[in-house]
């Protein structure tokens, strides 16, 4: 059941990955919330007023104070709801780790992800198809020493590196889809395969990966993607 909190609101948009996070943020921490679907068209008053400087979602306000970008949001919904597990590690080092392979995947590899989706050209695919599946080698690497041997990255929960990538997975399903490869799988990355696997069942998560039809179907509209592979 839901912890009570006091004037949480989220404006996101369903096909954003950094938009999910906080969501899953605040799913594990049974805060509730309102969620406030962002159109675009125009961007909305409340979206412009809350976050004037990059004029983006996802935005949080809590107690009518905004908080934006994802990964910050995230952290701060950690700091102040104690209602369920610490998303960050609570040793220094552990913690910078984190934060580190976070801040990765938003300013390196996800730039491969999405430019699946938007290449034009074979060479820019295969461009980002490098990029993609070597990120994801360092991350399966990462997996193994961080995990400690346990089923998430945050070790037995769901943390903010899991979040990190795991708000992505339904975007890698549209990658493996447009390309016809399976970019995670049992024999290259076992181990983000079965995290994959635990990740995407949970309560918390399970609801809000949008399907990879419509991902599909948003990614021909917004970029011009081409038709999958066969």
């Amino acid at each position: 059941m839901a912890a009570a909190a006091t004037n949480v609101q989220l404006i996101g948009g369903w096909p954003s990955p950094f938009a999910m996070r906080p969501r899953i943020a605040l799913n594990l921490k049974n805060v509730d919330y309102k969620y406030i679907e962002e159109s675009f068209a125009p961007k909305s008053e409340l979206l412009l007023k809350s976050n004037p400087v990059h004029k983006k979602i996802p935005v949080m306000i809590h107690n009518d104070q905004p908080i934006c970008e994802s990964l910050v949001i995230v952290q701060y919904i950690d700091e102040v709801f104690t209602s369920g597990p610490l998303l960050l590690p609570s040793d220094p080092y552990d913690r910078a780790i984190a934060r580190f392979w976070a801040t990765y995947i938003d300013t390196k590899w996800f730039s491969s992800l999405s430019g699946i989706a938007k290449a034009k050209t074979d060479a820019e695919k295969a461009t980002a198809t490098e990029g993609l599946t070597e990120g994801l080698a360092l991350l399966e690497e990462a997996f193994g020493k961080i995990s400690k041997g346990k089923g998430f990255f945050g070790g037995a929960t769901i943390g903010y590196l899991d979040i990190a990538l795991g708000s992505c997975l339904g975007w890698i399903r549209v990658a493996e889809t447009l390309s016809g490869s399976n970019y995670i799988d049992e024999t290259t990355t076992p181990g983000l395969y079965a995290w994959a696997e635990r990740f995407s069942s949970d309560d918390a998560v399970k609801d809000l990966i949008p399907e990879t039809d419509k991902l599909l179907g948003f990614a021909k509209k917004r970029f011009g993607t081409p038709a999958p592979a066969k």
